[in-house]
């Protein structure tokens, strides 16, 4: 696969979401997460943000197999977590491509392309029109 490849011995795979960019290295390991040098508990004290990392392992059953270590900037933290997913399966199959089935099936190879519409000039927002007066 084009976007995982070995890093000094590490499985590297780039995850994306919105404008949330994530670089995770994977590492055969005890199951520790770091994300931007935190803990992964510190970084996404929210439980439904970490179980949305943690289906990729649960997916392809390699839970607390790997040491992940990530780097993620912009977005917000549901688009910085869904870019861990992202990238965190990438790099799982750029180790294995056997796993590459388990994870296409649940959806979690695919970059979910859906971003912030522009603003259009003459409009309020990206779609929303001024108010009308006909008289």
């Amino acid at each position: 696969m084009p976007h995982s490849k070995v890093i000094d011995g590490r499985y590297y795979g780039t995850g994306k979401r919105k404008t949330a960019v994530a670089r995770v290295f994977l590492s055969p390991g005890s199951g520790t997460t770091t994300v931007n040098g935190r803990a992964f508990e510190d970084y996404f004290p929210n439980p439904v943000l970490r179980m949305i990392i943690a289906q990729p392992f649960e997916t392809v059953s390699k839970v607390g197999q790997f040491d992940v270590e990530v780097n993620v900037a912009g977005g917000g933290v549901a688009a910085q977590a869904e870019a861990v997913r992202h990238g965190i399966s990438r790099a799982l199959v750029g180790m294995d491509e056997a796993l590459k089935p388990a994870l296409k099936k649940q959806g979690l190879l695919t970059r979910d392309a859906r971003k912030k519409e522009r603003k259009k000039p003459g409009q309020p927002g990206a779609r929303k029109k001024f108010q009308f007066s006909k008289r």
